[in-house]
């Protein structure tokens, strides 16, 4: 059992309901995050998880209940959280006609990084998504697994005390979704705390400390994910439990 003091972030029961919407994208969910872990927020298509992070980013404000942040409110603190926090948002936010470096540079003013540490930041950044030899290449170029990676590279320049991550290595390569899972246990290990999403159960499963799995706004399961998966009785893997919770009746979702 961890101490309050190694909760780092945690929501009571956080509600956000749309304007025109019958029923909340964020349902009541109650949740608290260690100090140095990974945890993994999980959950199909709809379930809320982007609303979550948005909320927990200062990106939109709650419809009710309360989320704190390294003991700031993420409504009456959203400045000090922001400066605490680092994205790394589902769709890519890059610039095309512009380098990596250019990016990581742009960024990094945005970031309020010291001048005088800007330079070595873009540097350890790329140093650690491999993408130091394609720096001064336009990121219009780049495959999807090298954008995730360089999207991974800016969010991590003003060394944030939490990392969200929401839903990284989607549509990649392997070879790059090995990469990103790596590192994100070496920024773990280096002290930071990551907030996971993911549709990959066994990414969760590999990586995550906790997971919290979410369907319809609401939270059906949470704890480590070997004792999760113990204790269902049936199930081999998180993404067996998984299923058996949220259903196997397909989510699709058009714009």
């Amino acid at each position: 059992m961890r101490s309050d003091n190694d909760i780092i972030l945690s929501t009571d029961h956080l509600v956000k309901t749309y304007r025109g919407a019958t029923s909340p994208a964020v349902d009541g969910v109650t949740l608290s995050v260690g100090k140095g872990s990974i945890f993994g927020l999980l959950g199909p298509n709809g379930a809320g998880k982007t609303t979550t992070i948005s909320i927990l980013c200062t990106l939109l404000q709650p419809s009710a209940g309360k989320a704190t942040l390294l003991g700031h409110d993420v409504v009456r603190d959203a400045a000090a959280v922001r400066g605490k926090i680092g994205l790394v948002p589902q769709d890519i936010a890059l610039y095309g006609s512009l380098t990596a470096r250019e990016n990581l540079y742009y960024f990094a003013r945005m970031l309020r990084v010291p001048k005088s540490l800007i330079e070595s930041r873009i540097n350890e950044s790329l140093q650690l998504v491999e993408l130091t030899e394609c720096a001064d290449q336009r990121v219009s170029t780049f495959s999807g697994g090298m954008k995730r990676r360089c999207n991974l590279a800016v969010a991590i320049l003003h060394h944030p005390e939490i990392l969200f991550l929401d839903e990284p290595t989607v549509g990649i390569d392997t070879q790059s979704r090995n990469l990103i899972l790596e590192r994100l246990t070496e920024l773990k290990q280096q002290g930071m705390t990551l907030v996971y999403t993911t549709h990959y159960m066994e990414e969760a499963q590999q990586i995550c400390d906790d997971v919290v799995i979410i369907d319809g706004g609401r939270v059906i399961a949470s704890g480590e994910p070997r004792q999760l998966v113990a204790e269902a009785g049936g199930c081999d893997n998180l993404e067996e439990l998984f299923l058996v919770l949220t259903g196997k009746q397909l989510r699709d979702r058009t714009e």
